[in-house]
């Protein structure tokens, strides 16, 4: 099987999450932070092999399903045509992986950095990227919005993926302007987002049947 460049570089993350986790293991206390809740402030810890290595066997099973997804797909012929944007997504989010495990490996060395600040900076440029997706998406089983009715139809396929594109920008700059208001980040990182994926469900529904009404018309 010949790998594209994006794969190349997906497999180059992997690799180097599992050589910083392999470095850092003796450098590193038993127990680590893992988790911090809404305030920012460490709730949650875990042993050092979990904490180390954990994100690393992630991020290695997120490159093989984004790698196969593409060959898989019995629509793979609609996904060549957004191709480029798809890998796009997929390098943006093994980066913003990456970056949480390195916060994660800088907070535990001593360099500790707001979650509260880092989320919005990394998390908000992945959904707005996402709305570009949606836009460029063509119909497929595993890349979208994929509801009942998008599947069903390829005009609400659009329609939906249209609007959900519009949507998916606004909360990615929502996500960013959380830096701003630091007690508040998680509430403008997450309510956004939610709200679009939401919406864009029970769109697809309303747009599905209208489609149908006109059809029987």
């Amino acid at each position: 099987m010949k790998l594209r460049k994006a794969e190349w570089l997906m497999l180059g993350f992997v690799l180097l999450a599992f050589a910083l986790a392999a470095y850092f293991y003796p450098r590193l206390p038993e127990h680590l932070a893992s988790h911090w809740n809404a305030s920012g402030e460490v709730d949650g810890y875990m042993s050092k092999g979990w904490g180390l290595f954990m994100l690393p066997v992630v991020l290695a099973l997120m490159a093989l399903i984004f790698m196969a997804i593409p060959r898989i797909d019995p629509r793979k012929a609609n996904i060549e045509k957004f191709r480029g944007y798809y890998e796009g997504f997929v390098i943006l989010m093994m980066l913003v992986m990456f970056a949480i495990f390195a916060m994660i490996l800088l907070w535990n060395h001593g360099v500790q950095v707001s979650p509260n600040l880092f989320m919005p900076v990394i998390l908000g440029p992945v959904f707005f990227y996402l709305g570009v997706l949606c836009e460029k998406s063509k119909p497929n089983w595993f890349i979208g919005i994929r509801t009942p009715w998008t599947l069903s139809n390829e005009r609400v396929w659009e329609k939906t993926h249209r609007v959900g594109g519009k949507l998916f920008k606004i909360a990615g700059v929502l996500g960013v302007l959380g830096i701003f208001f630091h007690k508040w980040a998680f509430l403008f990182v997450v309510v956004p987002v939610v709200a679009a994926a939401l919406f864009v469900v029970v769109y697809s529904y309303v747009a599905y049947q209208k489609e149908t009404k006109k059809a029987t018309a």
